[in-house]
Order: structure tokens, then sequence, then C-alpha cells
């Protein structure tokens, strides 16, 4: 997964308001050959920092300012006492306005240029200058045998601003994509860092703003902002007189057969993250196991909706959807939630079922699709899902008049007004089943202790993320319940419980 700081900043931008702050930026009076020069400057020093002991550089380098970068970052190197060479792809001679003036100093410092081939070789720290956050369309020849070269170089790679081939709205591989094992981005962080296949080929995230002004771009408009502990929402700590009353009555509604183990794990959450009570229907079979796994739940088996209708009166939110199946018995549940006026949150077939059309999801509800579950949802594909998954968050927030989380590799917070949270924690040991209702019953707790809906899925997002990450390292094998302790543990780091 990328490695961030956290002192990276919040905002996140698309390409276009990436345009409007550099330009602003020249406008206020810094020329842009002085902000090429400090990009330049920002890469070469991460770059050292990496890879102490390098002493050759092969800068591969385009035709915009990104290419402009590349030829300072190679004159650094060269007054540096590197071995240095510039491989172009394409005419130098299409270079204009500053990254012709880099060029042109790259000419002057005598640092070899050379036209890039198939067969020009690649040696020591490759440097990614190709393509920058304009790029929209696939890429073409020769850049795309180009990057392809990169990739299968086995050498070390530093990306300038982002990843050639890298969608800076989307995090989609537009074709290829630079795998770097560095990035330096400079000004504005960029959505697409963080999302879609943007960990598969950011490496190690450095940001520099290039002493941007902050007033410059404060009314710039953000596409989304990045979770981090400085940002969260957090849950109201509690009085010495606190008593279970306060902190709400979840019930989570699901375990068709077959499926008991889903409830039960958003049950357990539910209970470890601070719900005052909890109560669990699901098939009656799966009642001595909950019992034992979850005693202090309170478990009715429900072989009906009619069984529902008392309990739905004394509660205060639903979870609705684990191991909740697309039979009848799932379906009659489902409809009975669905008449019910409290918050919820709708997970697995209970999304299945609302893309079917068979029922209507009430209002302030929390949705928690996969790609796959968010592409039935609004009746495309999940590749369509997933080539654009800030627009698909927001449309479906928007569909549904609902906070959506769509999940996957920087999942996605999205609020129907166009709020959009993004949370780029994670580990791949987290590519197991189970996570999910885990997730879903930590938001229904935190919705249940009085969160506003963004904010409990928000929080609950970035907690779970987090304790992924933690309990990831150690290796494959991670397993949903693995994560609950993580989860109440970064919970009470997070948000003490006591005042």
């Amino acid at each position: 997964m990328p490695q961030t700081k956290d002192e990276l900043p919040d905002a996140l931008y698309g390409a276009v308001q990436l345009r409007e702050l550099d330009a602003r930026l020249i406008a206020a009076g810094t020329p842009g050959f002085e902000l090429m020069q400090r990009a330049a400057r920002a890469t070469w020093r991460a770059l050292v920092r990496q890879w102490p002991d390098a002493n050759e550089l092969t800068v591969l380098a385009g035709h915009g300012n990104n290419a402009g970068d590349g030829y300072l970052i190679a004159v650094l190197a060269l007054r540096a006492g590197w071995a240095v060479r510039v491989l172009a792809v394409g005419d130098p001679q299409r270079l204009q306005g500053d990254a012709a003036l880099a060029h042109a100093e790259a000419l002057a410092a005598g640092v070899a240029l050379q036209h890039w081939t198939d067969d020009s070789e690649l040696r020591g720290v490759l440097v990614d200058a190709l393509l920058g956050t304009g790029l929209s369309g696939e890429v073409r020849e020769p850049y795309a045998a180009a990057i392809n070269s990169i990739n299968t170089s086995g050498l070390p790679v530093t990306a300038v601003d982002i990843p050639s081939g890298l969608c800076a709205d989307t995090g989609r591989t537009l074709g290829v994509a630079v795998q770097a094992d560095l990035t330096v981005t400079f000004i504005g962080l960029k959505v697409g860092l963080f999302t879609g296949d943007a960990a598969d080929h950011i490496g190690e995230l450095v940001f520099n703003d290039l002493q941007a002004c902050a007033d410059i771009c404060s009314d710039i408009a953000v596409r989304a902002r990045r979770l981090n502990p400085a940002n969260l929402p957090r849950p109201a700590p509690r009085a010495p007189t606190a008593h279970k009353g306060r902190f709400g009555h979840v019930l989570l509604i699901g375990g068709d057969h077959g499926f008991g183990g889903a409830i039960l794990l958003s049950t357990q959450m539910a209970l470890r993250s601070g719900a005052g009570m909890v109560s669990l229907a699901t098939r009656p079979e799966h009642v001595p196991a909950a019992l034992t796994r979850v005693p202090e739940a309170m478990a009715l088996g429900t072989s009906s909706a009619n069984q529902l209708m008392g309990l739905l009166e004394k509660v205060s939110t639903l979870v609705v959807g684990p191991g909740l199946g697309q039979a009848s018995w799932g379906c009659a549940l489902l409809s009975a939630a669905a008449n019910a006026p409290l918050p919820q949150v709708w997970d697995a077939d209970a999304l299945n079922l609302l893309a079917s059309g068979f029922v209507q999801l009430p209002k302030d509800c929390v949705i928690t699709p996969h790609p796959g579950e968010a592409a039935r949802l609004l009746g495309i594909g999940t590749t369509e899902v997933q080539a654009d998954r800030p627009t698909a968050a927001l449309e479906l927030s928007r569909k549904y008049t609902a906070v959506v989380v769509l999940k996957g590799a920087g999942s996605l917070i999205a609020h129907p007004d166009g709020r959009l949270a993004l949370c780029h924690q994670g580990h791949p040991a987290m590519a197991t089943g189970g996570l999910g209702d885990v997730l879903a019953g930590l938001i229904g707790a935190l919705l249940a202790q009085g969160m506003q809906a963004f904010d409990a899925a928000s929080l609950a997002v970035w907690l779970h993320a987090n304790a992924g990450l933690q309990q990831g390292k150690f290796g494959r094998g991670l397993a949903a319940s693995d994560l609950i302790p993580a989860i109440r543990q970064l919970l009470e780091e997070q948000a003490p419980c006591l005042k």
C-alpha cells in the first residue's frame, strides 16, 4: 500500500482545480519557471533521501511541464556528480514555454540528451517525467512503450507529480501507468493518488506545496477531503453518570440459512464499538451460536417479519443485510425494516434487493456497497464504477438520498449535498470475507450513539481501514474478527470514553 505521512494536507483536488491553483500562483507573482525549479529541487531531495547510495540517473521526458521538471532534475543530478542521461520520448523541439527553458538549461549544463527508442538502455534511478495531470485519454505510443519499459526494468523509479498514465481525477490506469517506488507531488494533492488503481502505482508519496500561499488557494473548490487523525469526527465523551440508555439500541437483521456468521460479526462489532444495547434478529437455528458468541446481545429467533414489529418500536438504529439472503425470509425482513422510521445501515443483500427494485430505501440511511453492488445500484458495469469511483459514489448518494460508503482501495464516503471524504489506508490482507459485515456493525453503533450519518460513516471507515493496516502487518490469513478488538482500541485512542 502507498506509504503516506500524517502531515499531508487533507484537501484533495481534481485536474481542473490544480490548473487553477498553478495559474493563481503565477498570477500572484511566482514565475512558472521558478515553480518548475522548486518542483525539481523537491524531487531531487526526495530522490536522494530514498536512494542515498545511487550515483546514476535516467530521466524519461515527454513534452509538457512534467518534462521540464525532469530536465531540471537532470541538471541537479549532474551538478551533484551523478552520471545522467535524459531520454526524450518524442521530439524535444515540441517543448514550449517553461519546459523549453528547462530543456535549454539542461543542454547548457552538458546533460546528455538522447531520443528514446525501444532499444534504449535504462540505468540507475529512473525519473518518470513523461505525462502529467492533464492526461485524460488512454496513453498512446510511444509513451505506452516507454512506460512498459520502465515497469519491466526492475530499477527504482521516481514519478514527478503523478505516475504517468494514472488519472489525476479518478486514480484509473489509462491503459498503462508507471509503477513508481516514489512519487513527489506538488502544490495540491490529487484525488487520483488515493483511490482506484493508485495504490499499485505511487509507492511512497511525498508532498511539497512549492511555497504556495494558503490565502491564494483558500477559495478553490476541493474535490474531496482525506481522512486523517486531525480531522476525524468523534463521538462525544461520556459523563461519569452515563448509562446504557443514552447510547442507543441497535437492531441487526440478517443471517439466513448458511449465512449466520455474517450477522454475528456485525453484532459483535456493534457491541464492541459502544452501542448501549444490541439486539439481533436472525434465524432461530442461529440463536444458540449467537448466545455463545455474543451473550451480551439480545437474540431473537425470527421466522417471519411479524415477529420484528414489537422490537422495531423499541430500538433506535437498524443494521440490515449481513447474511440476509434474497429468499422470501430476507425479503420479508427487509420490507419491515424499510417501513421503520429509523436511521439505518444497509449492506450486502439488502443492497442487491434494493437494486432489483423490490424495496425503497428509507430516508437518512447509510449504504455500504462494494463496486459490484454499486454497479447494480447504478445500472452500469463494475468497470464503469471503478473507472471513476468519486463520481460513482456521489451519483449513488444523490440517487438514493443517502450517505454512501463505496468500499475498495481508497474508500469514499459521499453525502447527497456533495461532500466527499476519502480513506486511503488499509492493507491487502483485508481481501477476505466478513470485513464488510464488521464495518456495517460499526457504522450502526456510531449512529446509535448520536453521530450524524456522514460523520459516523467517515469515522467507521477510517477505524476499519486502520485496524486492517495494523492487523495486516501479520500477513495473509487476516480474519474479519481480528479487526474487532483493534477497532475498539483505535476508537478509544481517537475518542476517549471519559471526559
